[in-house]
Formats: C-alpha cells, structure tokens, sequence
C-alpha cells in the first residue's frame, strides 16, 4: 500500500472508530508505530485528526469548555442533580458521568452509603469530604475540555463492576439521532456504562433538546428515564413515550411519570 493511500485509510479507520492508539494503527496497516507516527502527524496538520495521549481521534465538535458551560441554566442543573440524587438508595453502586449536570448530585447524596464509580474530576472534588461515600475513580488520561478522565482502549475497569443505576450526561437529544455527545474520547466509556448499568438515566436542561452532537452513545429503548426541567419537544417527548422511557420534569412533578 502506498503512503498517500495508506494515510486515507488510517483517516477512515479513525472516523469510524472515533479514537485509535498508535500501537492499534501500526498493527492494522502492519507498519512501524515510527511510520504510524509520521503519518498522523500528516493527518493532524491538514486537520483532519487531532492528537491524544498515546494516539489520534477525529476533531471534536460541539463541545465548548468545562468553564464556559458551568454556569448555564445552573438552577435548573442543581434541580436535576437533586432530582436524580433521591433515585438512589442506599447500598447502590451507581456511576456519575462527567458533565456540568450530574456533578450537581454531589451535595445531595453526602449522607448516602453508596459505591460511586465515576470519570468526573469535578464530583469527585465536590463529595471528597462526604464520608459515607466509596468513589471508585476509572483513571486514565485527563481531558481538560471536560474534566473527566477517559481512555483509548482499556474499559475492562468499568466492565468489572455491577453498575444498579447509571446516570449520563448528554450534549442532545434528538429524534434523528437519539442520544448524543460532542467528545470521541468518552465514546467508549459512555457506551460501555449504559450496557452494563441495569438502569440510564440522561440528566439534560430543556437547552439539549433538539441538539445533536457528534456520536450517539445510547438510544432512547437503552434507558430507564430522561431527568429535565423542561422536554421543549413534543415530538421528543412522544418518541420517549413510545420507547417506554420515564420522563422526570423537575419543574412540574415530585414523582416519576410511568
């Protein structure tokens, strides 16, 4: 294979699996990782890549900083924090997503005996002193952009735990494309969660909506609820029916809706 065709090949592999590593790329075109290296470097400055720790991922889409969406619609996010904190009950072993949403659960499970495996470097600063609280942390590479930890290849650590109740954060919902996310670096762990979880729940303010992101990472027969203020979608909210998914509007109801 030549080198021009090989490095549109390697552009290919890597749009459709989101994230390789460099040993991954040099094993599947059966080259050198010094030859791998070259070409991704060829890759990342047309821009068509960009570079992670240990590999290449398609650029991200969508996503602005952590900072930058911390403090939008913040009432509404610790509404919904405090509405997903009371499904838990003692004893679960449940998972946080990272997200400016799901980090808002904090304060209100401090007094809870719960097992809490999490990527979000956020939540666990905030419930650090809560201690009634076993956090488990899934390690890896730090992503500033989110302030979670991801990686490349390995999910065996979070695949190994019995995960009862899962709650996900989402960058749209859409009719079209379901569950989405602006971050191919969460992609795996996201999608590793909700198979494993017994229960997802989507934590998402009444602005995601009729977004969609880069990736789907579950689609809506995958989970248990959407916790919202506001669905501000009939056409979503007829297809979360169909589909049997609970609806949580923090602004109207105290109880789940069957």
């Amino acid at each position: 294979m030549i080198k021009r065709q090989r490095i549109n090949e390697i552009r290919k592999y890597v749009e459709s699996h989101q994230v390789a590593s460099f040993e991954n790329l040099s094993a599947e075109f059966n080259v050198s990782l010094n030859t791998i290296r070259r070409d991704a470097e060829s890759l990342v400055q047309q821009e068509l890549v960009k570079k992670v720790h240990g590999g290449i991922a398609v650029p991200e889409s969508g996503l602005s900083k952590y900072e930058e969406r911390e403090g939008h619609n913040e009432a509404a996010k610790k509404a919904i924090g405090r509405a997903a904190a009371d499904l838990v009950e003692e004893g679960d072993i449940i998972f946080i997503d990272t997200g400016t949403t799901t980090v808002w659960m904090a304060p209100f499970l401090e007094n809870k005996k719960i097992t809490v495996l999490t990527n979000n470097l956020h939540f666990i600063n905030e419930a650090k002193e809560a201690s009634d609280l076993t956090i488990i942390s899934t390690g890896g590479l730090f992503d500033p952009s989110t302030h979670s930890f991801i990686s490349i290849d390995n999910i065996e650590g979070i695949t190994s735990y019995n995960i009862d109740k899962a709650f996900m954060a989402a960058t749209g919902i859409s009719s079209e494309r379901s569950i989405t996310h602006a971050s191919p670096l969460e992609n795996n762990i996201k999608k590793a969660v909700v198979q494993k979880s017994s229960r997802t729940y989507i934590l998402a303010d009444h602005s995601k909506f009729g977004n969609k992101a880069l990736m789907t990472f579950a689609l809506f027969n995958e989970i248990e609820a959407v916790i919202t203020d506001d669905v501000s979608s009939k056409e979503i909210e007829v297809l979360l029916n169909e589909s049997h998914v609970k609806i949580h509007k923090t602004d109207e109801n105290e109880n789940m809706e069957e």
